[in-house]
């Protein structure tokens, strides 16, 4: 069994402290588009030039290092249950705004890696 990649959907989210004048600078300074955004949940994504988005986050504190490159798949069950079979550490998923369900998974040093199975077929690529 391997993971089945939903290929149009590649995200790296950044965890940011100031959600408004982050949107801002990605926006205005990096010329990234918004795609769409979830104020309730301080979140959005922004559209690069290239073939991934990058979703914005509203957290308390930033470290560096907090990029969680996320991977879109069509079904996240048996994405979890293939990583699982390789004893990888992977958190159930959660879902957000009935829009994408979410699941964190770690590489052999701790590092976060997420995947996200889009639930809306309007919002496919959209994690």
């Amino acid at each position: 069994m391997t993971m089945d990649y939903n290929t149009s959907n590649c995200v790296i989210s950044v965890g940011v402290t100031d959600y408004e004048r982050s949107v801002a600078w990605y926006r205005d300074i990096l010329g990234f588009d918004l795609v769409y955004e979830l104020e309730e949940y301080g979140w959005c994504e922004l559209k690069t030039p290239f073939n991934f988005n990058v979703g914005i986050g509203q957290t308390e504190t930033v470290t560096p290092g907090n990029v969680t490159p996320t991977f879109g798949v069509k079904d996240i069950d048996a994405a979890i249950a293939h990583l699982r079979e390789h004893d990888v550490q992977v958190e159930d998923w959660h879902e957000v705004g009935d829009m994408v369900r979410l699941s964190t998974f770690y590489d052999p040093d701790g590092t976060s890696w997420m995947l996200a199975q889009t639930l809306d077929g309007d919002k496919a690529g959209r994690a």
